[in-house]
């Protein structure tokens, strides 16, 4: 990739976040907001720095959670559309149970899990499992779904078990979409991280962000917060190159 393409790439997103914060000044400095209400962006920044152990800390702990329920979210969401796929029993019974894991708010679940797992890590990865799980199956089941046709006629004519169509043709044809859901999750498993934070924790990015609000931080929580933003925005990138990188062969028709 040449230096042109790489300074354009990079000089979009730049340009776009000064404008965010020269907007967010002018709020603060034309508009005559409180400090406690909007913080401008220096002391934003001198919170970042003068609290940088202790927010690199935090946002430790939030990533562990987050990398953690996205890997076992992705496993279980991925084995149950294949069974569901494979089997159509398993498919009337579940199907109504992963759709109630979306219709039920992550923060009237916050409060239980808490109280079932304890204050401690394995709520907040639960948490996290369940946000992304709905995309994961639904998406990975749709692309199970739609196979071509043509290659199911094909396989037909020829014989194949069910378990050889399933392994050589729907699954391939059914990478895409399921890539396609874990984009989704890996930019929505910190939310339900950091839910699971807000109701009850000692550490993470969201605790720490409820420890300020509370003593009047504002510059501290607006710290946290650009630091949740930037690693779930980083997260979602590294998701993104290593599903570019592993499905080769689905065409790109993303613009430079």
């Amino acid at each position: 990739m040449s230096m042109r393409r790489i300074a354009g790439r990079l000089g979009r997103p730049v340009g776009t976040l000064c404008g965010l914060g020269l907007l967010w000044w002018g709020i603060v400095r034309l508009g005559g907001v409180p400090p406690y209400l909007l913080p401008p962006p220096g002391a934003v920044g001198r919170a970042l720095w003068a609290q940088r152990g202790l927010l690199a800390g935090a946002a430790g702990t939030t990533l562990l959670e987050t990398v953690l329920g996205l890997l076992l979210g992705t496993l279980g969401g991925g084995v149950l559309a294949l069974l569901m796929m494979a089997s159509a029993p398993v498919r009337r019974w579940m199907m109504p149970l992963v759709l109630l894991s979306q219709a039920v708010p992550v923060f009237a679940l916050a409060p239980l899990l808490v109280l079932w797992f304890g204050f401690g890590i394995a709520s907040k990865v639960v948490m996290a499992v369940l946000v992304i799980f709905f995309p994961i199956t639904s998406s990975f089941f749709d692309g199970l779904r739609r196979t071509p046709p043509g290659w199911l006629d094909l396989a037909r004519s020829m014989d194949a078990r069910p378990g050889l169509v399933l392994l050589r043709l729907r699954l391939p044809a059914a990478l895409p979409a399921f890539a396609s859901g874990l984009r989704v999750a890996a930019a929505i498993a910190p939310l339900g991280a950091v839910v699971g934070e807000w109701v009850g924790a000692s550490s993470g990015l969201g605790f720490l962000m409820q420890t300020a609000n509370t003593r009047f931080e504002t510059d501290l929580m607006f710290a946290a917060l650009l630091v949740l933003a930037t690693m779930t925005v980083l997260l979602w990138w590294g998701v993104d190159r290593a599903l570019a990188r592993m499905l080769y062969w689905v065409p790109d028709d993303r613009s430079d």
